[in-house]
């Protein structure tokens, strides 16, 4: 395995009350994970780091400060173990020895969380904090976040995208059973955890990835399982409304989950059960949106709209973008789900039959159509195109319908940049049929 660096640049202002403003600069250069180790979200940790400090006060004096961890051909073994313990039996809550702790976790914030890997890698003072929820409850405190793609083409693999640094990145595989394999999946992505929701032999269950530890782990369930249902995430919560049980009934229950607590609480019930619905956050209010519902399993055009703070669901006529199509052969449950997603409080949405982008315009509630999909990207009556948002733009993750392995790509476009011009992110050989995609944004 070829040798890889990764390099951390870490800023932060600091102002002191006494002596007037003095403003601080302090770098976190070279950090360097050789020996072919890779960062934490790769759950491989490097072996031989060297990091180097340096403080600029007032734009000059610098000063470098070098920390060898690890093996070092210098230091005899039991000068090396002396350290070790020295380290370990250190004040934890201290991270750079010129800042004090909030200091120093207001300048990690800053840096960007694909380098977390390599931090977590200078020390356990460092791992821990990363391997902790702290240092993400701060980020999202100061408005920190940075919005990631997750996505299946292959049935238990999952990779990242991160449409900053153009960066693809491999999860762990997951090892369920068969039955889960070949079961109907939904996936979210809600603070640090990407849950994937399907089907084992007796019952329904829930793997859960954590971006902290870079692990799967199972045992959560919903106080009502169920598949097939919508879903959105809004910071470290999530809404999980409608659906379908394990006996196939059409459900009308929805449940918030806490990430912070892996908690489950049930909410007030929607007045239509459906299943095979959209949800979203919108306004600071969660809508579910279109699906199939009623004792003729139907296709519904109506929304509800649920008020976290009066805990009321309150349904919207033909807020669907999705419309009975009397000329349309295809039955209403083989066609996926509407493809849906909001940026800036406004909500948007890919119609895979006509290759549009729609948007939903509140003062007349219609839908009114704003341009194109990115060509070549190709589906199944909506299934195997993901359309997401992610942060102040939208993704589309697909690829062209080819005989073989053919390749994947992620496409962005901004909507307050004008019309619809999708730019082409990243590209790379893969199943191009999206089996689940959710973004997490922290």
């Amino acid at each position: 395995m070829s040798e890889e660096r990764s390099c951390v640049v870490v800023t932060r202002d600091c102002q002191t009350e006494s002596n007037g403003t003095a403003c601080m600069s302090y770098r976190l250069d070279s950090i360097e994970v050789q020996n072919g180790k890779r960062p934490l979200e790769y759950d491989q940790e490097g072996e031989n780091v060297q990091r180097k400090l340096q403080k600029q006060s007032d734009g000059s004096n610098l000063v470098g400060v070098t920390l060898s961890l690890g093996s070092s051909s210098a230091s005899p073994p039991e000068q090396t173990d002396k350290q070790d313990r020295a380290g370990d039996n250190s004040d934890r809550n201290t991270l750079f020895p010129a800042l004090d702790r909030d200091s120093s976790i207001n300048s990690l914030i800053r840096c960007s969380r694909s380098d977390y890997g390599a931090i977590a890698s200078l020390n356990h003072s460092f791992r821990s904090l990363i391997r902790s929820s702290e240092l993400y409850r701060a980020r999202r405190r100061n408005g920190v976040v940075e919005h990631w793609v997750y996505f299946s083409c292959q049935p238990l693999e999952w990779e990242a995208f991160d449409p900053a640094r153009l960066r693809w990145m491999r999860l762990p595989r997951m090892t369920p059973n068969d039955c889960f394999v070949l079961s109907d999946k939904e996936s979210l992505g809600v603070g640090t955890e990407l849950l994937i929701c399907g089907k084992d032999v007796l019952a329904h269950v829930i793997y859960r990835y954590s971006l902290l530890t870079n692990t799967w782990s199972t045992g959560m369930q919903m106080n009502a399982p169920r598949c097939l249902f919508g879903k959105a995430s809004l910071g470290e919560i999530a809404i999980f409304a409608g659906g379908c049980d394990s006996q196939g009934k059409i459900l009308s229950s929805a449940e918030l989950y806490n990430s912070e607590t892996g908690t489950w609480t049930t909410l007030r019930s929607m007045t239509k059960p459906r299943k095979m619905c959209s949800g979203v956050f919108m306004d600071g209010k969660f809508y579910v949106i279109g699906g199939i519902g009623g004792a003729d399993a139907k296709l519904l055009t109506c929304a509800e709209e649920y008020d976290l703070a009066t805990g009321t669901w309150t349904e919207i006529p033909n807020m669907s973008p999705v419309q009975p199509n009397l000329e349309n052969d295809i039955p209403d449950t083989s066609a996926a789900p509407p493809l849906l997603a909001v940026v800036d409080n406004q909500l948007y949405s890919a119609d895979y039959a006509e290759m549009a982008v729609k948007k939903y315009e509140k003062h007349n509630k219609a839908w009114v159509t704003i341009g194109g999909l990115p060509e070549g990207v190709s589906s199944i009556h909506g299934w195997g195109l993901a359309f997401r948002a992610c942060g102040d733009r939208l993704i589309v993750v697909g690829g062209p319908r080819v005989m073989g392995r053919g390749f994947i790509e992620v496409h962005s476009w901004a909507p307050r940049e004008g019309p619809p011009e999708w730019n082409l992110l990243g590209q790379k050989q893969s199943g191009s049929f999206v089996y689940n995609c959710s973004v997490m944004g922290c």
